[in-house]
């Protein structure tokens, strides 16, 4: 028997096959919007795709099952309460799986979803290990609020939690302390707050070590776990719908983009996602371009930003930076939204100011500064006094809050989110002066000047 983590850090997920290598038969659980990986696995261990296990319908990244199922033939394992709309067989409490020497059976974990599932892993007659969804992270557990508005059941954030507390106590740590824990994310995923930056643990460490897991009462954990959530993206909801219908095929789905010519001109008032570097941006750029830079997280923040309601335009340096950028926004199925795609390599009429930083340093008064860190990153300490703070998921929303009788200097933590969020302050305001204090932004942390 041998378990296989798949990796993307750019949505801190992690994805598993299970192979049997007594019948060369491989079953997948949560695996990434692009199956080729999971077929190269099989095939180089001569092995046939059987199962894939969906721990629940997944809000931050859409999921290949259905495609999975449509070209291999395996079957589709979900909780009934899914409601799921492709092809399955419940695989609710109780329910057991078995792949040659290996068991694979289900234990219903509602508490980040009311549908939620973990996967114990039995070998020789006894538990080794247990995959987690988003149930129990490494060093945290599930947020319990992405479920009130979205999927075949919703339920509110105090239920789930409280849910939550059960599903840990009564079975996640009931299993052996050396059962090993595999969870479906990793630190830097929104779907918890305070994980671990391991990839996997043990039922015992987390007992000793998961702040969730240790001894309270069930009104101190509904407490603990619903306060300082970190922010909902915009396509989370999305997601779940999508999951819950099945995606259709990744490859095919990419390829349907629409790819314009070189230096294609967007109509008046579209949206526009411009994923060159800010510099670049700065120089010349279409007017009200929204500046998503491509980066490790570029496929969260497009989802944050733009609504899954709305079509957009993506620009990128390159054809190389182009097809990766697509890619990108398929993980989160943003590339059913895009209207056009296409490389920008001329300089565009729009430009925008650089910052002088002397005169910032000299005569900060002068300036009206927007921190656009989450709420609970202000919380941790301001780097501006007179700051406001408007979080860059609401900005395009809020951006008309912000007072434009001065210079706005707009900032984050360390650089790469003030470049969308400047280039969404000036689209919002023709008329002020917006500056990005990008990565200057660390000369101003704990005090300094």
């Amino acid at each position: 028997m041998k378990i296989k983590q798949f990796e993307d850090k750019g949505l801190a997920h992690y994805s598993y096959a299970v192979l049997s290598e007594q019948t060369r038969e491989v079953v997948l659980v949560d695996p990434a919007r692009n199956p080729q990986p999971y077929y190269d696995y099989a095939e180089s261990n001569n092995a046939k795709i059987v199962g894939v296990i969906e721990t629940h319908p997944h809000a931050d990244f859409v999921s290949s099952h259905l495609e999975i199922h449509e070209k291999t033939g395996a079957t589709i394992y979900a909780h009934s309460l899914v409601g799921a709309d492709y092809p399955h067989k419940a695989f609710d409490e109780g329910a057991v799986l078995e792949l040659g020497e290996v068991k694979l059976k289900s234990l219903h974990t509602p508490g980040h979803s009311p549908d939620g599932i973990s996967i114990v892993l039995e070998h020789e007659g006894k538990d080794k290990a247990v995959f987690t969804g988003d149930t129990l992270f490494i060093g945290d557990v599930g947020r319990p609020d992405l479920r009130e508005s979205a999927g075949n059941i919703t339920a509110k954030r105090e239920e789930l939690a409280r849910q939550m507390y059960h599903s840990t106590r009564e079975k996640l740590m009931q299993l052996d302390d050396d059962v090993l824990v595999y969870p479906a994310h990793g630190a830097g995923t929104l779907c918890g707050k305070g994980l671990s930056e391991a990839n996997s643990s043990t039922i015992g460490a987390e007992k000793m070590s998961n702040y969730a897991l240790q001894q309270m009462s069930e009104d101190q954990f509904v407490k603990v776990l619903t306060e300082d959530q970190p922010f909902i993206p915009k396509y989370f909801g999305y997601d779940v719908g999508l999951n819950k219908q099945g995606a259709p095929a990744y490859k095919t789905s990419i390829e349907g983009v629409a790819r314009m010519e070189k230096n294609y001109k967007p109509e008046a008032g579209a949206l526009v996602v411009d994923a060159r570097s800010e510099k670049t941006f700065k120089k010349g750029h279409y007017k009200g371009a929204i500046n998503i830079q491509n980066g490790g997280k570029f496929e969260t923040w497009l989802g944050s930003i733009v609504g899954p309601n709305e079509r957009y335009y993506l620009i990128a340096e390159s054809d190389e930076q182009l097809n990766e950028l697509i890619s990108k926004a398929a993980k989160i199925g943003y590339e059913l939204l895009i209207k056009g795609a296409f490389v920008l390599d001329e300089k565009a009429e729009f430009t925008s100011p650089v910052i002088d930083m002397e005169a910032f340093r000299q005569h900060q008064d002068d300036y009206t500064i927007v921190d656009i860190r989450n709420a609970s990153e202000v919380k941790g300490g301001k780097f501006f006094d007179k700051a406001i703070n408007i979080p860059l998921p609401e900005l395009r929303e809020r951006a008309k809050e912000i007072p434009a009788d001065k210079p706005v200097v707009v900032h984050c933590a360390g650089g790469y989110r003030s470049a969308a969020g400047s280039s969404i302050v000036e689209a919002a305001l023709p008329d002020a002066k917006v500056l990005d204090l990008s990565e200057a932004v660390n000369d101003f942390k704990n005090g300094q000047k």
